[in-house]
């Protein structure tokens, strides 16, 4: 295979398939050791010198991703062999898939070379804690230990792990390197810049790292100003690059960091300050609009004095690229309701004049603008910075720019961020929704995955379907507030329920979902909670949810359930659980995905979610529980999990109880709960008592069948049913059920019961279940004369005559001809004296 491989002459179908063989093969420990011993490492960084085929050169680089992971020795072969500059050559391509790959082996290298997976096991456990289960003083040992020797490795791979990181960082801002390949290295300095990982984000104050990322923050993608020493860079580099900024700042845990960090910044902002030159100007703003866009707290700090104003007077300029910037520059800085005040005491004249422009490109960021300061009201509808009707032109003229195919992207891209600040008024939410044309614009934009569209598609979509947060007013404070002659916010009459569920409708119907799952590639955790408040809120809506799964939502959701902020998770998880409800989960949780899942729903079991979400929950994992063993064994394994369903089974709410129980029952199918059942606990026993519950009637038919199963499972299980007082008249009353379905499930129980020996049997027997089961059989038997025999009346006759068979053979029964034989052959029986004759008339004897 691998002479196949690295002969060039070869023929090209046997070189691909046996190149994708060594993938296979690199995956699996004993492979990779084996490729590994015969040298490939050396002899893939000879041929891809020489290697045009794509194909061929992608599979390679992944085989060295595979061979480098994990294994530090392996790694450190890697890195000798092929060099840092050989990974920069292959990543240094248009093609996704290549960066991609690359990108995974300079990680796999990273992660080796640290030995990441001494620290990430104890992260993946710690989900598994929680208050109620903390980790064990030996865990916390080892747990340091470990972290101690990573520590100690980190030290001895210093040289190699700090050249990989300066590398890196330098390349940002090299003028030879694809704009794809240099957005791969900047998400890499994201990757490895928090303390737990390899904290870089410290080590690069000791380096230039923050003036060259300040330098592609600062790169303009306009055609009007292209030149030679331009970097090469895509709609989304300034956007990821201001999200690495923001991670990086977050990484800064005390003043003194955080101080260092703002020194880096100031250090750009004053050099292109001093430069008299006007592009260092427009750089500055470019730069620091980046910031302020993506890494809001970073931002601010380069807002010093006459900044403000410098941006006011490069927008009054008559140069295109300074209008533009500086356009950009103020709609960036409008972020809170005062600096939008500020601006439109100081800037509006200036941003009325730039949307009369004729240049487009102008004309659109000077709308945003508008919209963003008629927008600084929020969703309080007596607040109206402009003049009624106002927010109606701005948004027809911003639906102009985005259906217009003739468009760039990049005007369709404003009027999206313009439509997102005038959503918050509930007529353009209207009006935007009947705007079938323009909606479907808005979609088509989002399913670019371009990071630059992501902020203003989704916080449209957010605003469109109300699932922002709403802060609930108390009515005693609401009082104090008209006594105080206080503002109060008001509600428009078109953000009522009525109307956000039919545009939710609407926009689920269109295929917003599609939209959202390309924008879910965004490394922004806050990112990632808009999009989850969306799709929870389609997810709302039973006829949409099988939409969401069909668009590839319900794996989206998996991972943002995982991985996000505390707000996010749990949006995800009540979204998974809607769907889990009502589709089918082999569906929409196909193969591992279906365990994955079980950990998010579980969450919302806790006692601090709402009612609703514990009802859903519960109702998801009862169909995940019926779907498979690897299921049931995922819920049952983890004692949170399975504690919480238990505990709920003895709620107060109807529904919420219900729903316990009849996950539990479906529970019932695993040995698991079998053997859980069968320890020295009242499961049993309360199972017993909630077949004689008289309130709810579903209770009862999901604790008969959780009965049902646990007694043909178990003996044992069988014998703790007279653990409970009240056997007798719970099992009664599950036979003598009006739903002849529950009946079905109590002969079963009784059935089962037999077949547990002699002891039960004859304790089942002593009671008036046999006569219940003779009535049964009656029942049936005059059932099957009507015109109409119920089916289940007949399976219920069989299984009581099974049972009273069982009886006869132990001798706890008899047939009547067997009584009849037995009296006759008692010779101890007493007599019956002859029948005598009635005297006759007269007293005299015959």
């Amino acid at each position: 295979m691998a002479q196949i491989v690295f002969d060039i002459e070869a023929d090209k179908e046997k070189r691909e398939k046996a190149a994708d063989n060594m993938i296979v093969l690199a995956k699996e420990n004993a492979g990779a050791e084996c490729l590994y011993n015969n040298n490939v490492v050396p002899r893939i960084v000879q041929v891809m010198k020489v290697e045009k085929n794509t194909k061929i050169r992608l599979s390679l680089v992944r085989v060295l991703g595979f061979l480098g992971r994990s294994k530090m020795d392996r790694a450190k072969v890697i890195l000798r062999e092929a060099g840092i500059p050989f990974f920069l050559n292959a990543i240094n391509t248009k093609d996704e898939e290549a960066i991609t790959a690359v990108s995974y082996v300079i990680q796999s290298i990273l992660d080796s070379l640290s030995q990441l997976q001494l620290t990430q096991k104890w992260k993946d456990r710690q989900k598994e804690f929680s208050s109620s289960k903390r980790m064990g003083v030996e865990d916390r040992k080892q747990m340091r230990k470990d972290e101690q020797e990573r520590e100690e490795i980190m030290k001895e791979n210093k040289i190699e792990l700090t050249g990989i990181m300066n590398t890196i960082c330098y390349n940002t801002t090299s003028r030879t390197i694809t704009g794809e390949a240099r957005d791969a290295l900047i998400n890499l300095i994201m990757k490895n810049c928090p303390w737990d990982q390899l904290n870089w984000a410290e080590k690069m104050l000791e380096t230039d790292a923050y003036q060259r990322l300040m330098e592609v923050a600062s790169e303009l993608d306009s055609e009007e100003y292209k030149y030679e020493s331009n970097m090469p860079i895509t709609d989304s580099t300034k956007t990821i690059t201001g999200v690495t900024f923001g991670f990086l700042y977050e990484q800064m845990y005390d003043d003194g960091r955080r101080a260092r960090f703002i020194e880096q910044i100031d250090k750009f902002t004053q050099e292109k300050l001093m430069d008299p030159g006007i592009e260092s100007k427009v750089r500055l703003v470019s730069a620091i609009t980046t910031l302020l866009q993506n890494a809001p707290e970073v931002g601010n700090t380069q807002l010093k004095e006459g900044v403000l104003q410098m941006m006011l007077v490069m927008a009054q300029s008559d140069e295109y690229i300074q209008q533009l910037v500086a356009s950009e520059a103020i709609i960036a800085a409008a972020n809170k309701k005062k600096d939008a005040t500020a601006i439109v005491t100081q800037g509006l004249d200036i941003l009325k004049s730039l949307y009369k422009s004729k240049n487009d490109h102008i004309k659109v960021r000077a709308l945003v603008g508008l919209c963003k300061v008629g927008a600084s009201g929020g969703h309080d509808a007596s607040l109206r910075p402009f003049a009624d009707g106002s927010s109606g032109k701005l948004a027809e003229a911003c639906r102009r720019f985005l259906i217009n195919p003739g468009k760039d992207n990049d005007l369709r891209r404003w009027a999206v961020e313009g439509l997102s600040f005038l959503t918050l008024d509930a007529d353009v939410k209207e009006k935007l929704v009947e705007d079938e044309a323009a909606i479907k614009a808005l979609i088509e934009l989002g399913k670019t995955g371009k990071q630059n569209v992501a902020y203003g598609v989704i916080s449209t979509l957010v605003n469109l379907t109300n699932s922002y947060d709403k802060q609930e007013i108390n009515p005693e404070m609401l009082e104090l507030a008209k006594f105080a002659k206080h503002h109060i916010p008001e509600e428009h009459e078109l953000d009522d329920q009525d109307f956000v569920d039919k545009r939710t409708f609407t926009l689920g119907k269109l295929g917003i979902t599609s939209a959202l799952v390309a924008l879910s590639k965004t490394e922004s955790k806050n990112m990632k909670e808009l999009i989850c408040r969306v799709l929870n809120a389609v997810c709302n809506h039973q006829e949409l949810r099988g939409l969401v799964v069909q668009q590839g939502g319900s794996k989206v959701l998996v991972n943002m359930a995982l991985d996000g902020t505390e707000k996010g998770m749990r949006l995800a998880a009540q979204a998974l659980a809607r769907i889990g409800i009502t589709q089918d989960p082999a569906i929409a949780f196909p193969g591992q995905r279906s365990c994955d899942v079980v950990r998010p729903i579980c969450q919302l079991l806790d006692i601090d979610c709402e009612s609703l979400e514990n009802f859903e929950a519960l109702m998801a994992l009862g169909n995940l529980a019926s779907l498979n063993e690897p299921v049931r064994s995922r819920i049952l394994k983890e004692s949170n999990f399975i504690q919480g369903i238990e505990n709920y089974m003895y709620e107060d709410h109807v529904l919420i109880r219900r729903a316990a129980v009849q996950c539990w029952t479906n529970l019932c199918v695993s040995e698991l709960q079998v053997k859980r059942c069968e320890g020295n606990n009242d499961r049993v026993k309360y199972c017993v008592l909630m077949c004689g519950d008289d309130t709810d009637v579903e209770v009862v038919k999901a604790a008969a069948g959780a009965l049902a199963m646990l007694t043909e499972a178990s003996k044992k299980a069988c014998e703790k049913v007279f653990d409970s007082t009240q056997w007798e008249e719970c099992l009664l009353s599950v036979l003598a059920n009006s739903d002849y379905d529950i009946t079905l499930r109590g002969v079963v129980i009784i059935f089962n019961m037999m077949l547990a020996g002699e002891a039960v049997a004859k304790r089942i027997f002593e009671t008036q279940i046999m006569d219940v089961l003779q009535a049964l059989v009656l029942k049936a038997n005059l059932d099957q004369g009507s015109a109409d025999p119920l089916p289940v009346l007949q399976k219920i006759k069989t299984l009581c005559e099974k049972s009273l068979e069982e009886a006869h053979k132990l001798g706890l029964i008899k047939t009547t001809e067997e009584a009849v034989k037995e009296a006759e052959n008692d010779p101890e029986d007493e007599k019956i004296d002859p029948w005598m004759k009635a005297p006759k008339p007269g007293g005299t004897d015959s």
